[in-house]
């Protein structure tokens, strides 16, 4: 496929598709995710199944996976963030093809629907220190993701790109997508491409209203995407929905793909299955 302007770049196909959800994907296959561990909790006790899952995503058509690093922090892991966050990474890298991208995954250091709840003084520093171990792990790309406030975003990015390793930034607006305005995603965006955010994306916004937010991030220069969650489980998109919910969401991730994304994955309540229908569909318009 040629690449086209607004594309990811990198020699990756366009459209590049992201993996989908791990938190929400290990708790559907039995494991735990106590508070405020989440994820990482399965890093720690469960990684054959961290590894089975990145194992699916690459079947189904992903080559880009993000290390279960989301809870591999400080504050959620005092003695033992660092062994979680190298540990995230070696079961990613060792899971999937050796050409397919491994991003490192940064969130906000607090809940992230939550955004009242980010701290002010110690996001940098803790911030910093999460980007510099995930870069010398090796990572292709730094991900701050599902952040819902603009000012600590920014922080996590300047950071994150101070590494000099690629690094993408994702707002969310909450799983009723009313965190963030479209226009403040937007704003928050263009701050974080200022500051060297290679791309911008909006992730864990239910995937029917996603379409409103992509569409302010279509003319920052920078490639956009959109990784969904899968709404309300009686939308019948994820959440165990069967065959039809995915192919419902490929249809959506169609739609985002004519609006001018060109990284497109998944979120919360979405699995394999649905990465496996988004790939085929987006192969399909791109034939």
């Amino acid at each position: 496929m040629s690449q086209r302007a607004g594309d990811a770049g990198d020699g990756l196909p366009d459209p590049v598709i992201l993996d989908g959800a791990m938190g929400t994907e290990l708790i559907a296959r039995g494991a735990m995710a106590p508070a405020p561990l989440w994820s990482a909790w399965a890093t720690l006790h469960r990684p054959e199944l961290v590894a089975q899952i990145h194992r699916e995503y690459a079947a189904a058509g992903a080559t880009v996976h993000t290390a279960n690093t989301f809870r591999a922090k400080r504050r959620c892991l005092p003695e033992q963030w660092r062994e979680a966050a190298e540990r995230a990474v070696e079961l990613a890298r060792a899971a999937v093809p050796p050409w397919h991208r491994v991003a490192g995954s940064i969130a906000p250091l607090e809940d992230c629907y939550r955004p009242d709840l980010s701290p002010a003084a110690e996001a940098r520093a803790e911030h910093r220190e999460l980007v510099q171990l995930l870069a010398a792990t090796g990572v292709d790309l730094l991900l701050c993701e599902t952040f819902a406030h603009p000012g600590e975003a920014l922080v996590a990015v300047e950071e994150a790109a101070r590494t000099g390793v690629e690094t993408w930034v994702a707002f969310t607006a909450g799983p009723r997508a009313d965190l963030l305005l479209p226009e403040q995603i937007e704003q928050a965006a263009e701050r974080c491409v200022a500051a060297g955010a290679a791309a911008c994306l909006v992730n864990c916004v239910p995937a029917l209203e996603s379409m409103r937010f992509l569409e302010r991030l279509t003319e920052l220069g920078v490639p956009c995407g959109v990784y969904a969650n899968a709404g309300d489980k009686a939308e019948g998109i994820g959440w165990g929905a069967g065959p039809p919910g995915p192919a419902r969401y490929a249809d959506l991730a169609c739609r985002w793909r004519a609006a001018g994304a060109s990284i497109i994955g998944g979120c919360c309540g979405t699995g394999p299955e649905h990465v496996r229908a988004v790939a085929a569909a987006l192969r399909a318009e791109e034939s």
